[in-house]
């Protein structure tokens, strides 16, 4: 009976060593206020370049809103479309340049309230992690607003790559 204890031990006691070597906490990078302004004026700034008024949205991991600007020019209608742009490439994780054409069926996940499936949204990634995304309307094209973003993105480039998560 002992010698049978001695054997199974060790496999009853390595579930419980598996767990106990889970972390209890998990770190969670988190985009900056600061780097979010830095990222909208930035995007502003490349589409003025061209003569384009946008709208843009920097939102963090969540999809909440960090920083909106609307240039002065940028249609009302711009606030509400980057935000839902920035909130849906954070929530796929893509550029949504690559998903446009994905969700056209009448009830697929392209038709839930709050998501826009255009050109113009793309996440933050911070040394693998995602921390955010920037959303811009208001240029002529998807392709332009997502341009902009891409511009806008080069501002905080390195120190995202640098980031110490």
């Amino acid at each position: 009976m002992n010698k049978t204890l001695y054997v199974l031990l060790p496999a009853l006691c390595a579930p419980l060593l598996a767990h106990a070597e889970t972390p209890m906490l998990i770190k969670i990078p988190r985009l900056t206020l600061e780097a979010s302004e830095k990222l909208a004026q930035a995007t502003v700034a490349a589409c003025r370049k061209q003569g384009i008024q946008i709208g843009v949205s920097v939102v963090d991991r969540s999809g909440d809103v960090m920083v909106f600007m609307r240039d002065t020019l940028a249609p009302r209608v711009t606030i509400e479309i980057s935000r839902q742009k920035a909130y849906t490439a954070v929530n796929f994780n893509a550029p949504l340049s690559t998903l446009e054409s994905r969700f056209t069926q009448p009830f697929s996940v392209g038709k839930v309230d709050g998501l826009v499936f255009s050109a113009g949204g793309i996440p933050i990634e911070a040394a693998g992690n995602i921390v955010g995304a920037i959303g811009v309307s208001g240029a002529a094209t998807g392709a332009q607003d997502e341009a902009c973003a891409r511009e806008g993105l080069k501002a905080i480039a390195f120190d995202l790559e640098t980031a110490g998560i």
